[in-house]
């Protein structure tokens, strides 16, 4: 069995911070390679790049679909979207500006690059190697007013907004929808099935595959895969899960709600985007983010979510709580050979 220094290592080789070319010459392998740290729900990666001239088109790969936890694939786009914004920001430490456009007709994510010399790095490139879900509870402390405007700037999109949830009381509400969401979720076996699939019990695991939620990140130990299927059998169960999310909510010094006025294809790539904005933001500033979607995953849920939230016509589509807190190892990523397609011939 591979130790934990072999994960932290890889982990580590993942995100190393490459120095930046002075020539002038785009480095797609880099771009794509910033790409690939972005998030992706159980971080599944569903992504193939394939660069064309002065483009990089982000295609999705449906073969990593989540049916039982997103079965109309908008967790999908929205992993897409996050990918896209990375090249944003790494295409600019590169001297480049970078225009992201939706393809209907192939399902993609276009990123244009354009030569822009006074582009260059920024506090959000520079997170792009250090963003991460720390999906244990943080300190409650509470985050300053400037704090809070620069990140639902950055949180804005282009038809998407963010929601910013801080008092307790709306903390309260938001941890009854997502107890009554781990109730849904996890006495569906579907569900429970598809969630374990992903789940990497031991470095091992996770380093053969690159891929899935590695216990390693969350601090669970390292246990054979066919001894940790039987166990979590008894384990994950809704209570213990409404229990943990509770107190990680409670510790939170908020919850941001991203929502968008367009329910499409096109709209969940611009959530993602804002969502990873708003990650790369938070990293910068040292502060966490971990996903808690469970009222916006569970369908019945979700329109009483929304009322709540006074939506008129827009829809809720990712929920992050956020605070400060200790790091926790990171995950990994698959190589970045086995994501790149080349591009089909111009006849």
């Amino acid at each position: 069995m591979a130790s934990t220094k072999e994960y932290d290592q890889a982990a580590s080789e993942i995100r190393r911070l490459d120095a930046l070319r002075a020539d002038g010459v785009l480095d797609t392998r880099e771009l794509i390679r910033c790409a690939t740290l972005a998030a992706s729900s159980h971080n599944t990666q569903p992504w193939t790049f394939c660069v064309r001239q002065d483009a990089i088109t982000i295609l999705p790969d449906f073969t990593r679909r989540c049916p039982a936890v997103d079965p109309d694939d908008s967790h999908l786009f929205k992993s897409l979207g996050c990918a896209a914004e990375n090249v944003v920001h790494a295409a600019a430490a590169q001297g480049f500006s970078a225009d992201v456009r939706f393809n209907p007709d192939e399902e993609s994510v276009v990123v244009v690059l354009s030569r822009r010399p006074s582009a260059g790095a920024t506090d959000l490139y520079r997170a792009i190697t250090r963003r991460q879900c720390v999906k244990t509870a943080y300190d409650g402390t509470p985050i300053g007013q400037p704090e809070l405007e620069k990140l639902e700037k950055a949180g804005e999109g282009r038809n998407v907004r963010p929601i910013m949830l801080l008092s307790e009381a709306q903390k309260a509400t938001v941890i009854d929808y997502v107890t009554r969401g781990n109730v849904t979720q996890l006495t569906d076996r579907a569900f429970r099935d598809e969630l374990v699939s992903w789940i990497r019990f031991n470095p091992g695991a996770a380093l053969r595959t690159g891929d899935g939620l590695s216990g390693r990140t969350s601090g669970q130990p390292a246990l054979p895969t066919w001894i940790a299927k039987w166990i979590i059998g008894w384990v994950l169960t809704p209570k213990g899960q409404a229990d943990t999310d509770a107190k990680n909510i409670r510790s939170s010094a908020g919850v941001v709600v991203f929502v968008s006025s367009q329910n499409d294809k096109a709209a969940w790539v611009e959530v993602g985007r804002a969502y990873e904005r708003f990650a790369l933001q938070a990293t910068a500033l040292d502060i966490r983010t971990a996903f808690i979607n469970q009222p916006v995953e569970v369908r019945p849920l979700r329109p009483q979510f929304e009322s709540w939230l006074k939506l008129n016509g827009e829809h809720a589509q990712l929920m992050v709580r956020f605070g400060h807190g200790a790091t926790a190892p990171f995950s990994l990523r698959r190589p970045i050979d086995d994501v790149i397609v080349p591009a089909a011939p111009i006849i």
